[in-house]
C-alpha cells in the first residue's frame, strides 16, 4: 500500500508456494506483480494510454532474457526497482515497482498491445511481471507485505478518513 509514500498507489504480489524450505514447510516460489484494487489506474474514468518497460536509456525490462533452470540472464530487482511506467489519458504517469527482491522472470508483453487487460483482468491476464525471489530470502520477502485481510483494513481506514 502507498508504495514510495504515494497515496493509493498500491501493488499486489500474488505468491505461489512451490518450494520446500524444511520438513513440511513451503517457501515462496514465483511472485506475480499486479495492480492492487485501489490503484488509481483501476478507478473509473481512467484510460490507459501507454505502457513502457523502458526504465532508463540503458535498461529495458523487455531486454530481459532468461534461460535454463537456474534462470540465467534474469535482471535482478530490488524492492523499489521500477518495472514499467504507465501513462493514462488524463496525463498522469505511474511508475510500477517490483515490491520484492528477486530475479525478473518475465514481463507481460500482452498488455503492450492490449492495455485494457490491466484494468479488466488485473490479477490474471493483466499482470505486470513475474519475479522469482532468492530462495534464502523467500521467508523475509513476505514480512514487508500485507495479507489480503490487512490490505482490506487499510482500504477501510482510507474510506473512513475520507468520509
Amino acid at each position: 500500500a502507498d508504495v514510495k509514500g504515494r497515496p493509493c498507489e498500491d501493488f499486489c504480489v500474488l505468491q505461489h508456494s512451490n518450494r520446500r524450505v524444511g520438513p513440511g514447510r513451503l517457501g515462496i516460489g514465483i511472485c506475480v506483480i499486479t495492480l492492487a484494487e485501489a490503484h488509481p489506474l483501476l478507478q473509473s474514468g481512467k484510460t490507459i494510454k501507454s505502457i513502457n518497460y523502458q526504465i532508463s536509456a540503458n535498461c529495458s525490462r523487455l531486454q530481459n532474457k532468461v534461460s535454463g533452470k537456474s534462470k540465467r540472464g534474469a535482471q535482478f530487482l530490488t524492492e523499489l526497482a521500477p518495472l514499467c511506467r504507465i501513462s493514462s489519458s488524463d496525463g498522469e504517469e505511474y511508475t510500477i515497482y517490483s515490491c520484492i527482491r528477486g530475479r525478473l522472470i518475465e514481463v507481460n508483453e500482452n498488455i503492450l498491445s492490449n492495455p485494457a487487460l490491466l484494468q479488466e483482468k488485473p490479477s490474471t491476464e493483466g499482470y505486470i511481471a513475474v519475479v522469482l525471489p532468492k530462495f534464502e530470502e523467500s521467508k523475509s520477502i513476505t514480512q514487508g507485505l500485507l495479507t489480503q485481510k490487512e490490505y482490506e483494513e487499510v482500504l477501510l481506514k482510507r474510506r473512513n478518513s475520507s468520509s
